[in-house]
């Protein structure tokens, strides 16, 4: 596997001892492609549970950024942009390992470079990934995101999708939350993913990124507190069947069809959210 960045990191975690990078990408079952080292813990964890200690399933995260311009304060306040991607590379490493990931792959790309549409080594690195495995379910940022470089990397991943042949393009995928949730989705267009499992590792995994963490933002917090929120008022009328939830958007229409717009398609879930609230108000007015 070569990927276009010389400092472009692609780890083995141990579970994946002896494979070529081209073989364990191959194998992969659930691939998450996402923009910052954190991402896949912090908004993807029912993925990596999902497959977690199973010998028939197999996660494969990229980080497609590298990292630098994360804010930082406390005793990360004067640590460089150079060291900070050196800190982070191997805070995801250890998640990896953590995880039991199949394979990690961090891309070190500058963010300018993923907001930039048709990058070549953007589009190169993702073309190889996408490619080099048949993954049953793809988890990226979802469309209503707030962060740009999450936005970017999204329409990099789905611009990747599209371009290769139907028939090798994946069965299902998964926009999920990032810097906004998506407890605002109609109910019957949630993705609920069961995020209960393994509760020990949901909270292992996000404290190993201590330099995001001491650094001025408790995601170790808020990553989890979102779940059991999502899981307590996701149905008003109903008893608790999961004691964490995360919420994905269904993007698989955006892969299948070229001619759908990106914008049109998350507006419309918006205008469905418009409605709705419209529609109770009037009914008891």
């Amino acid at each position: 596997m070569k990927l276009s960045r010389p400092d472009a990191d692609i780890f083995l975690p141990k579970v994946s001892a002896g494979l070529a990078p081209s073989a364990a990408l191959a194998r992969t079952t659930h691939l998450c492609v996402i923009a910052h080292q954190d991402d896949i813990e912090i908004n993807a964890y029912p993925a990596v549970a999902e497959c977690y200690g199973r010998a028939d399933r197999f996660f494969t995260g990229v980080v497609m950024t590298n990292g630098a311009g994360s804010a930082r304060s406390g005793k990360y306040e004067s640590v460089t942009d150079a060291d900070m991607q050196r800190i982070r590379r191997e805070e995801q490493r250890t998640a990896a390992t953590l995880g039991k990931y199949n394979l990690q792959l961090q891309l070190a790309h500058p963010s300018a470079d993923v907001k930039s549409p048709g990058h070549p080594g953007v589009v190169a690195d993702l073309a190889a990934i996408f490619g080099g495995c048949r993954p049953s379910v793809v988890y990226l940022h979802q469309p209503a995101d707030k962060h740009d470089t999450h936005i970017a990397c999204l329409l990099r991943c789905l611009e990747a999708l599209r371009a290769l042949p139907r028939a090798q393009r994946p069965a299902r995928v998964l926009g999920v939350e990032g810097w906004r949730d998506l407890d605002w989705l109609a109910d019957d267009t949630k993705v609920p993913l069961d995020a209960s499992a393994h509760p020990a590792l949901a909270e292992e995994l996000v404290a190993v990124f201590a330099s995001q963490i001491a650094g001025g933002k408790r995601y170790d917090l808020a990553a989890l507190g979102r779940r059991l929120a999502n899981a307590t008022f996701f149905a008003s009328h109903a008893t608790d069947t999961a004691s964490a939830l995360s919420f994905a958007m269904d993007l698989t229409p955006l892969v299948n069809d070229e001619s759908l717009s990106v914008a049109d398609f998350t507006t419309t879930h918006i205008d469905r959210l418009r409605a709705d609230v419209a529609t109770r108000i009037k009914k008891f007015g």
